[in-house]
């Protein structure tokens, strides 16, 4: 098994939002040999401050990259929108001698200077490019063959492609490579790479349960049997408000949201205890009780 080490960039959600998501890779990562390294100091990617605060938001990025480039380690990010805008920052202060010289007076302030020498990858271009797919279907010895999802990458993920780079936006493989990788069967649905609505919630909400309600749909109408997500506002918009929705419109879904190292998890062998299955709000219980029978 390939070993890999890397400084793990939280950003701000996920240690307060979807801890099941931190927990569940952490575990994973450590089971296919990723070593991962704290990072204290670390502050927003600065996402949320563009484009309002264009300037600001680099600062805050380069800072982060400058933090890392002091222990010459990489970032493993698992959220993607801290993976696109450290990967964005990163690329355009390389290449924008004037802007890097700016930013580094900022930062100057502080001790610290970007050079430009670490990348920043992704939880799933990890999994495919240090890991990779061969090598975690080595590792499982649960497989889920009794499993069909359905996926949910997301946009931040997949776009701006000139930044992010490891996958097609039109026609994603590597979340479906990596899912099959556990023995489940992942399944095409209709308008697969749609947002999940949760960008528009500060503008409508019902617009956003809307778009949310659309993809549950069409998830519902191939039979799957969970909705796999790589992304912690993605989760949030689906885990928080399925049940909320079902209200709403009077449907009834019981599509269970899981992460994506929840499912790989349980294909390693561990128990849904330690991969934090009891921090989602949609009941996992028929699933957990198909895997269970299914392994028999």
């Amino acid at each position: 098994m390939p070993n890999s080490k890397y400084l793990i960039f939280l950003g701000c959600a996920i240690p307060y939002r979807v801890a099941a998501y931190e927990i569940s890779a952490r575990k994973v990562l450590a089971k296919l040999g990723v070593e991962l390294v704290e990072m204290p100091e670390f502050n927003c990617c600065g996402l949320p401050l563009d484009p309002v605060s264009h300037e600001t938001m680099l600062i805050l990025a380069a800072r982060n990259l400058a933090l890392a480039e002091q222990q010459s380690l990489n970032i493993l990010t698992l959220c993607p929108g801290c993976a696109g805008t450290l990967k964005k920052v990163n690329k355009i202060l390389k290449e924008d001698k004037v802007l890097k010289g700016q930013i580094n007076g900022h930062l100057k302030e502080s001790g610290l200077e970007f050079k430009g020498t670490i990348i920043t990858k992704h939880l799933l271009q990890v999994m495919k490019e240090d890991i990779g797919v061969d090598n975690i279907k080595n590792a499982v010895v649960k497989p889920l063959n009794m499993l069909k999802v359905a996926e949910h990458n997301g946009c931040h993920i997949l776009r701006p492609k000139e930044y992010i780079g490891f996958d097609d936006p039109e026609d994603p493989q590597t979340l479906k490579a990596l899912i099959e990788a556990t023995g489940a069967t992942c399944l095409d649905y209709i308008d697969e790479t749609e947002c999940c609505g949760a960008p528009s919630v500060g503008v409508s909400d019902k617009v956003a349960l809307q778009l949310a309600r659309d993809k549950l749909n069409h998830v519902k109408q191939v039979d799957a049997q969970a909705l796999i997500t790589i992304c912690p506002f993605c989760h949030i918009m689906y885990d928080t408000n399925e049940l909320r929705i079902e209200k709403m419109f009077n449907e009834v879904y019981g599509v269970p949201i899981l992460h994506y190292p929840q499912l790989l998890g349980l294909a390693l062998g561990m128990t849904p205890e330690e991969l934090a299955f009891k921090d989602l709000r949609v009941s996992t219980k028929k699933l957990l009780e198909q895997v269970n029978e299914g392994a028999k």
